[in-house]
């Protein structure tokens, strides 16, 4: 295959779900920073990284779904759904989670989009640690999955 060829790049079976996994993680990790920053740091600012925060956070929802989508249907492409068992059947799981975890967030931050960082409270801050381990964890499992992470790499 040639990898200038567009056409099979986007077309490959699971081409997809790889190149979309990484957008929600990078968003919720920043998300996550500007949340704590803002929480960090009183007065103008906190506003500027709060917003920053939100809408981070709203597009990792965004593209979380679109992950999710992309990995079942790569399952059903290249397993023809066959049972799953193992590490994939892990990374699904925290898939699952890692993706409410961030439809949570999103959900509570809209909710309260017009209240001050402060009003977030400590169990927001306790989710984000929650949400940020789950991601870490999913998209490690993502790359045994995939073999990036493989024994012997």
């Amino acid at each position: 295959m040639n990898p200038f060829d567009l056409k099979s790049a986007l077309l490959a079976k699971h081409a997809q779900h790889v190149v979309l996994v990484h957008f929600p993680i990078a968003l919720t990790i920043t998300a996550i920073l500007f949340d704590w920053l803002a929480a960090s740091r009183p007065g103008p600012r906190s506003s500027v990284l709060s917003a920053a925060a939100y809408w981070n956070l709203t597009v990792a929802a965004i593209a979380s779904i679109a992950t999710v989508a992309t990995g079942l249907l790569a399952w059903q492409w290249q397993l023809d759904g066959a049972p799953l068992k193992g590490t994939l059947l892990l990374h699904a799981v925290f898939g699952g989670a890692s993706t409410g975890g961030i439809l949570l967030l999103w959900w509570l931050r809209f909710r309260r989009r017009h209240e001050s960082d402060r009003s977030l409270g400590p169990v927001y801050f306790a989710l984000t640690v929650v949400v940020l381990l789950l991601v870490a964890a999913t998209g490690h499992l993502g790359g045994f999955v995939s073999g990036v992470n493989s024994i012997g790499n």
